[in-house]
């Protein structure tokens, strides 16, 4: 653990895993099966403060601490469903550009009803035409003598199915990235609609939809900071997301691992546990390494993020580093697992299906090495 781990952060470390144990595993193989989870627990998750971590103590959080958001989601993914933990942290992406330009009656109204649980709040850039390619998108919003009238499509939306708010990347400019900018959009506006939860290949219980926006009006005040500026926004709000995938990532293997560590000592094969050939010992010692390592650079950045410095080259550099341990881990775990992992209902089985996406959402592999590659040849 890093060495400013205070008692703070092993309470809330408790308090995260009594809700996972309580409110989440007696149900997440159905929840899974179901393809969502009931609306109540994010107001479970308000009443204990849970969606509180992260935000500063001025906008109704518990402050803004970036190691509390890393222990946070390293004890939410404990509940086995990194579904259940994007659709639950949706505000953790959505509501942060807000936060930063949205009105200030606006969100006297709006912030605590997120913050408690009562209300969703989901962010909504990818397109179908592009994902990662921001400056490419094209729902436009077209300024009017009294707001704003929306037209577009996205895509690939987390909470898509039930947000109540969505923090939306629009083009009201030009094209490129100084041509966007940032708008609260309600979803019970005339006008909007969403698609069916989308089928996808992992994350299966959290709510995924397509957003549809046939001439949305939206007021003057729904503009989030200024018009035009909402790339920096969108920069700025990167961060945080993709310290959290990794996060997730490195997680994810911890738990494979974890199982393998587990199921080697009771698979009998050729007389003897399979724990006992070296062949298994050694990708098990390689796993391990791969995710303390990762684990532990990941605390490094967060300490470094909450001294204010600026850390973009590095936690692409964590991210990519992150995935392709999961990536790896999680392969080699349903390998030791055989058969078994590839049945649905086994833990590596899921962990392996909902690594995948670890790589691509909040940019992707290729993406994070370009940063990197720019960061380098400054």
């Amino acid at each position: 653990m890093p060495l400013t781990w205070t008692e703070e952060h092993r309470l809330m470390r408790q308090t995260v895993q009594k809700f996972v144990r309580n409110e989440i595993l007696p149900h997440v193989e159905r929840w899974e099966e179901e393809g969502t989870f009931p609306r109540e627990l994010y107001q479970k998750a308000g009443v204990l403060g849970l969606l509180r971590i992260g935000f500063a103590e001025q906008e109704g959080g518990l402050g803004h601490d970036p190691l509390m958001v890393v222990a946070f989601t390293e004890e939410l993914m404990r509940c086995t469903s990194a579904g259940v933990v994007a659709s639950l942290g949706s505000l953790g992406i959505g509501l942060p550009p807000f936060l930063l330009g949205g009105d200030p009656e606006i969100k006297a109204q709006l912030v605590p009803d997120v913050l408690n649980g009562q209300r969703i709040m989901a962010l909504a850039i990818t397109e179908p035409g592009g994902g990662s390619d921001v400056a490419g998108l094209q729902t436009r919003a077209h300024r009017t003598s009294t707001g704003y009238v929306i037209r577009g499509q996205k895509t690939f939306i987390t909470s898509g199915c039930r947000a109540d708010y969505f923090t939306m990347a629009v083009r009201t400019g030009d094209e490129g990235y100084g041509g966007i900018s940032l708008m609260l959009v309600e979803a019970d506006r005339p006008g909007f609609s969403r698609s069916a939860p989308l089928k996808k290949m992992g994350w299966w219980a959290s709510d995924t939809a397509e957003l549809f926006l046939d001439d949305v009006e939206v007021p003057h005040d729904h503009l989030i900071g200024p018009e035009n500026g909402g790339f920096m926004g969108i920069m700025a709000n990167f961060q945080m997301e993709r310290l959290n995938l990794a996060v997730m990532a490195v997680m994810t293997a911890r738990m494979a691992m974890e199982a393998c560590l587990e199921y080697v000592q009771q698979r009998q094969a050729f007389g003897r546990a399979i724990g006992k050939f070296q062949v298994i010992r050694h990708k098990l010692a390689e796993m391990a390494t791969q995710v303390e390592v990762a684990h532990q650079y990941l605390y490094h950045l967060a300490e470094r993020i909450s001294l204010g410095e600026s850390v973009l080259k590095e936690v692409a550099m964590a991210k990519n580093f992150a995935t392709q341990v999961s990536d790896r881990v999680t392969y080699d775990a349903v390998q030791i697992f055989a058969g078994s992992g590839y049945m649905r209902g086994t833990l590596v089985e899921r962990l392996y299906r909902d690594n995948r996406i670890l790589s691509i959402g909040g940019g992707t592999y290729e993406v994070m090495n370009e940063i990197i590659a720019k960061q380098l040849l400054l």
